[in-house]
């Protein structure tokens, strides 16, 4: 089903926005209840999402859209939206991708483009379900990416801005490593049970993200041309050391050098 060829992952996305339907979001705006930190769902691209939001509705303050890890969901954000719509007055919604916490599953395995189609198809859709005026993407990790990828797709003048928490931007064997030893663990050890407890569909949550990145297929992802298309400016927050032999060292210097050859994108580096 895929290839070894980057052109053939990369690409797949595009022939997928050709083929597919355009979707109409006329009236999406009264799909998600805006109600200070009542848990609900927002229905986008075709599923049901669960989702809490805090702070002014979109229509009153600028809205921070919050995009989990590849592990992650609503509930392991904690009250981190809580808290983020206290320091700053404005408007935090946050929610479960699909095949995450208790929102509706996906079909496995996902395909190995799922963080573009992500981008593509579900973010902006679930933009236009809660009324989305003026926004910040803040993402971690695979939602890092998926912010990422959306701010070099669409000119959507909405997006202000970008918090990019140790996005990917390809795959390194440091990284790949890590999460073949978590692929162990969860066979072995205790860490299925203990996704378990957040994760309604724990199966679906853990092997669409652990099998799609130990796919020999996926070495070939890579996103860094959505870099230079950025519109928005960023603060990327990546951890990693000035060792070259350090995780995440690669994509860091590789943002670095795609942005200062864009004459649109602007980003701010923490560590």
């Amino acid at each position: 089903m895929y290839h070894n060829n980057g052109t053939t992952i990369n690409k797949h996305v595009e022939a997928e926005g050709r083929t597919r339907p355009a979707v109409s979001y006329k009236g999406a705006m009264t799909a998600f209840p805006w109600i200070e930190g009542a848990a609900s769902d927002v229905f986008a691209d075709g599923k049901r999402l669960e989702a809490v939001a805090y702070g002014p509705p979109p229509d009153q303050a600028l809205t921070i859209v919050m995009l989990h890890e590849g592990l992650g969901c609503l509930a392991l954000w904690r009250d981190f939206p809580k808290q983020l719509a206290a320091a700053t007055g404005h408007g935090v919604f946050a929610y479960s991708r699909a095949g995450y916490g208790r929102s509706d599953p996906v079909d496995l395995p996902r395909p190995l483009d799922y963080m573009s189609r992500e981008a593509r198809f579900s973010l902006p859709a679930l933009l236009a379900a809660i009324g989305l005026k003026r926004g910040i993407l803040l993402g971690h990790s695979d939602g890092a990416s998926i912010a990422a990828i959306t701010a070099g797709e669409h000119a959507d003048e909405r997006i202000k801005g970008l918090v990019l928490m140790a996005p990917h931007l390809f795959t390194e064997e440091m990284g790949l490593a890590s999460i073949a030893e978590a692929g162990h663990a969860y066979e072995t050890g205790d860490l299925r049970a203990r996704l378990a407890k957040y994760h309604a569909n724990v199966d679906v949550a853990f092997r669409g993200w652990n099998d799609a990145w130990l796919d020999p297929g996926f070495k070939a992802w890579n996103i860094e041309d959505a870099v230079g298309r950025w519109r928005a400016p960023a603060l990327v927050i990546r951890a990693c050391g000035h060792d070259r032999r350090d995780s995440g060292y690669a994509a860091k210097v590789a943002l670095a050098r795609r942005i200062r050859a864009s004459r649109r994108a602007a980003a701010l580096f923490a560590t």
